[in-house]
Formats: structure tokens, sequence, C-alpha cells
């Protein structure tokens, strides 16, 4: 009775900790939207701040329910976290980008630097969608997929599912949100920004490469089975 009382307090306490992070996430996402936007009247802002919060809210309450030790691992995250001083550096720069997508394609909408189709908005939004939902298929396939690069006492390699087709299916959804973001905003001058997040996953990628090499038995074996890194049949 005693461990179901605290498994029961550990869920309560990972819920509420969920709920705070989500939360905190979405005012910081509205401020970075709507302040350099300089006005709330900005569909396209909260279009995008919609889809992905509801995108955010679906994936992480299902996998609280249904593999917390997943949830546990994604919240620890940022460059504070990581253990390899490479990838503590690849963190920051990574970050500090991401909020500057946000601004500059906010800055772009209110001073109306470039101009972009309602319809390439919502196909963005809609590639947005994808990108989550090729993360979410990820996490069912794979409960270690944590925000820091480690291996954990009973890691293996995972090969099934989209990791038969390329060894890091989780950073092409994420390289997908990143270059539609920029669009959903309604900018262009975004995209170059997104861009260099993009090069910097494929650093951080290869760095991640390595450490596993070192550290996680079958990785090297895996990698000579599945030959593409993020497009299967060219990289």
């Amino acid at each position: 009775m005693a461990d179901i009382a605290d498994s029961a307090g550990r869920t309560r306490k990972l819920r509420r900790e969920v709920w705070v992070g989500l939360l905190r996430l979405q005012v910081i996402l509205a401020v970075l939207i709507f302040l350099p936007a300089g006005t709330l009247r900005y569909w396209q802002g909260w279009l995008f701040w919609g889809v992905f919060f509801a995108c955010v809210v679906i994936v992480t309450l299902y996998f609280v329910k249904h593999d917390p030790h997943l949830i546990e691992n994604r919240m620890k995250a940022g460059p504070g976290a990581e253990q390899e001083t490479s990838q503590k550096i690849i963190q920051a720069f990574t970050g500090t980008l991401a909020a500057a997508l946000v601004i500059v394609s906010c800055l772009d909408h209110r001073f109306h630097w470039s101009s972009v189709p309602a319809l390439i908005c919502l196909l963005a939004d809609g590639l947005i969608v994808l990108g989550f939902a090729i993360v979410f298929q990820v996490f069912k396939e794979n409960s270690f997929a944590a925000s820091t690069i480690k291996v954990e006492v009973e890691q293996r390699v995972i090969s099934t599912g989209l990791y038969e087709w390329v060894r890091h299916p989780m950073y092409v959804g994420g390289a997908l949100m990143l270059l539609a973001t920029p669009l959903a905003l309604g900018s262009l001058w975004g995209l170059p920004i997104a861009v260099a997040i993009t090069a910097a996953i494929i650093v951080r990628l290869l760095d991640e490469e390595r450490y596993l090499s070192a550290n996680l038995p079958g990785y090297d074996a895996y990698c000579r089975k599945v030959r593409h890194r993020l497009i299967p049949m060219v990289w």
C-alpha cells in the first residue's frame, strides 16, 4: 500500500510540474510573439500559438499517463542539464536562436519587411502539426528520448518504427517545425535563422553519435545498418 501511495504521489507531483511548465512555456511564447509584433491583431501569431499549445498539451498529457519516465527525462532540459561541454554550448546557441527566430519573425510582421500568403501560413501550421506527429511517434518508440544526451543503465538501441529509416527521426520532426515556424508567422526574414538552427541540430546529432558510439553498446552496428541520419536515401 505504501508503494502505491508513493507512486500516486509522484504522479500527482509530476502532473503539477508538467502543468506549471506548460503554462510557463506558453506565457513566454506569447510574450515572444505579441510583444515584438506590437499588436494583438495578428491572426498568424494567434494560430501559431494555439497550434503549438494544443500539440504540446496533447503529446505531454499522453506520455504523462503512458510513459512518465519519458516526461521526467524531457523536463530536464537546457544547457545546464547537459553532461557534455560541447552539448552545453550547442544548447545555449540553439536556445538563443530559437528565441530570435520567433522575435525576428514577429518584428517582420510589425514592420512589414516581407509578406507570406495566407495559404502558405496555413500550410506551415500543418507542417508544425506533422512535426509534432513525428516526435510523438518517436516518443512512443523510444522511452529513452531525453532532452539531454546521456545513456541510462537499462538503455538499449532502438531500431524499430521511424528508427528503421533514419537514425534521428526526432530531429527530423524538430527541424520541420523550426523551418515552418517563420512561414506560419508570416515571415520570410525568419527563414535564415531557422536554417541556422537546423545547422546547429546537425552539429548536435553528429556529436551525439560520437557519444553514443562510445557509450551505448550496439550503436555502431545500428549505424552500419541504418546509414542515413535525417533524410532517407540522401543523408
